[in-house]
């Protein structure tokens, strides 16, 4: 007499299978204000090596300022989209050096202080000795750590500007990383992601510092880094499409969905048009007329920058390793 034997299966469980959108807009803004902060620590942290008794426009001097508030602004959104908020405690109870999540922790944690000791290097002298003169009316604790803090980032300015350098490159690579270490998405399974996202965060960076009021001769030279950084954007997308293509079914089936799929025609006009291929032209103009680099380029540039995050994101939650099985059999 044979037996019956019962098979259950979880794939129908709402919390496994199939929860393909599980990221929202959250997740894409905070990669955007990730890349943003990242470059600007990146080319501050450079400015700063290069010139570290240069004079600076008062503009440029208190941008740094900004990197912190546009983290916690992301943070904020990243914190938003989790399902269990008030156990985001729990990443900072432990480091798991094979955890992308983990790297991205501990990164944003250390973002911070460097970001907060360059601003104070770059703050304009005079704005310097009022928040001292405030404090010391305030309470001389409060005095006295903030003269600490002056003497020991005053001692060690390029220490300070190349651990800017690499914590921004760090968090800039990191954005593009927590994405392509996900085999489980086909478009996000990919080693560029990491270089694509920091060099489109340097870029990003430098369009948000265009939108200050700065010198002419630094809107130039960010404008000529830009330039150059958005051509590799553009060789970087290209590498990326293609290696997709060369891939397996699953993997070409994630480059689908931006090669004649339902996220081409926003990849192809927002990210690449609008976001690439416009600004550098326009800069290019600018450039050659003699002109000082305007806003609505730079504007392009962040356009461009929060649609490709957004896109990638839910492009990448649009087909799966499953949806490929599906179709194969």
């Amino acid at each position: 007499m044979q037996t019956l034997q019962e098979i259950t299966s979880t794939r129908s469980n709402a919390l496994i299978d199939p929860g393909l959108h599980i990221w929202h807009g959250e997740v894409a803004a905070y990669l955007f204000l990730g890349g943003v902060v990242a470059g600007v620590m990146v080319l501050a942290g450079l400015g700063l090596l290069l010139r570290p008794k240069g004079e600076r426009s008062v503009h440029l001097g208190l941008l740094p300022w900004t990197a912190p508030i546009l983290l916690s602004v992301g943070m904020l959104f990243l914190w938003m989209d989790l399902e269990n908020r008030f156990n985001a405690f729990r990443f900072y109870l432990v480091f798991r050096p094979t955890s992308p999540m983990s790297w991205g922790a501990w990164i944003l944690l250390a973002i911070y202080p460097a970001s907060i000791a360059m601003a104070w290097i770059t703050t304009p002298e005079g704005m310097k000795q009022r928040v001292s003169d405030w404090a010391r009316s305030r309470s001389s604790f409060l005095a006295n750590r903030l003269a600490c803090l002056d003497g020991v980032v005053s001692t060690h300015v390029n220490k300070v500007a190349v651990i800017n350098v690499v914590a921004g490159a760090g968090l800039g690579i990191y954005t593009g990383m927590l994405l392509g270490t996900m085999a489980s998405r086909p478009l996000w399974n990919s080693a560029i992601l990491g270089p694509l996202f920091l060099t489109s965060g340097l870029s990003t960076g430098a369009a948000y510092m265009l939108l200050y009021r700065l010198k002419d001769t630094e809107r130039i030279l960010l404008a000529k880094a830009d330039m150059g950084l958005i051509l590799l954007e553009l060789g970087l997308i290209a590498v990326w499409l293609v290696g997709l293509m060369s891939g397996g079914a699953a993997q070409r089936a994630g480059a689908y969905t931006l090669l004649g799929g339902p996220w081409t025609a926003a990849f192809w006009t927002l990210v690449v048009g609008f976001g690439l291929v416009a600004p550098f032209l326009g800069e290019w103009m600018e450039r050659r007329g003699g002109h000082v680099p305007g806003r609505v380029a730079a504007g392009m540039v962040l356009v461009g920058g929060l649609a490709l995050r957004w896109i990638i994101v839910y492009a990448g939650q649009h087909v799966g390793w499953h949806d490929v099985a599906a179709a194969l059999f």
